[in-house]
């Protein structure tokens, strides 16, 4: 089964956040994501975009930044954020009521994607298999949500820093 739909709400009365996960053989998971789990997941999701091959080849602090925020804003483009999502029946295999998500862990798989397994205390979540699109894609997902809740945290990805000259105009560093 492939993945076809990500959703991700702010749950106001709830205080968490609610990820919806479709996929192409009319599955959907829910999954409650809290500010705590939130803390843990995303300096993993930071960890998997600097482990991008072209970015962990940079030697350079300053490059591999630039490149994470290139890649980013490629990603981004790539993403397709105007259709909303199906609300269609689906099955829900591991219930209709969200996954409280107390578990993160992260891998790899054969073709060298990110895995995402997002996990109850006890018991079955799922692993998202995450290509560079979806990735940064499931971030900006992350930002916008998080920027709703109110929570004052702030989602950030390593990008190229500017510098400001004596008069505050911004001043574009160099990257070689």
């Amino acid at each position: 089964m492939r993945l076809h739909q990500l959703k991700l709400d702010f749950i106001a009365e709830q205080d968490r956040l609610l990820l919806r996960v479709s996929t192409d053989n009319r599955l959907e998971v829910r999954l409650w994501l809290t500010r705590r789990a939130l803390r843990i997941l995303w300096p993993l999701l930071v960890q998997m975009v600097r482990a991008s091959p072209e970015v962990a080849l940079q030697s350079n602090p300053e490059a591999r930044d630039a490149l994470v925020g290139m890649q980013h804003e490629r990603a981004l483009r790539q993403a397709n954020f105007a259709e909303a999502f199906e609300e269609a029946p689906r099955e829900m295999p591991l219930g209709a009521e969200p996954i409280l998500v107390a578990r993160i862990q992260t891998d790899k798989d054969g073709e060298g994607n990110q895995v995402l397994g997002l996990l109850p205390q006890q018991g079955q979540g799922i692993r998202l298999t995450l290509d560079n699109t979806l990735l940064h894609s499931l971030c900006k997902l992350l930002q916008t949500a998080v920027a709703k809740a109110d929570w004052d945290i702030a989602l950030e990805l390593p990008t190229l820093q500017i510098q400001s000259d004596v008069d505050g105009a911004a001043v574009p560093k160099s990257v070689n």
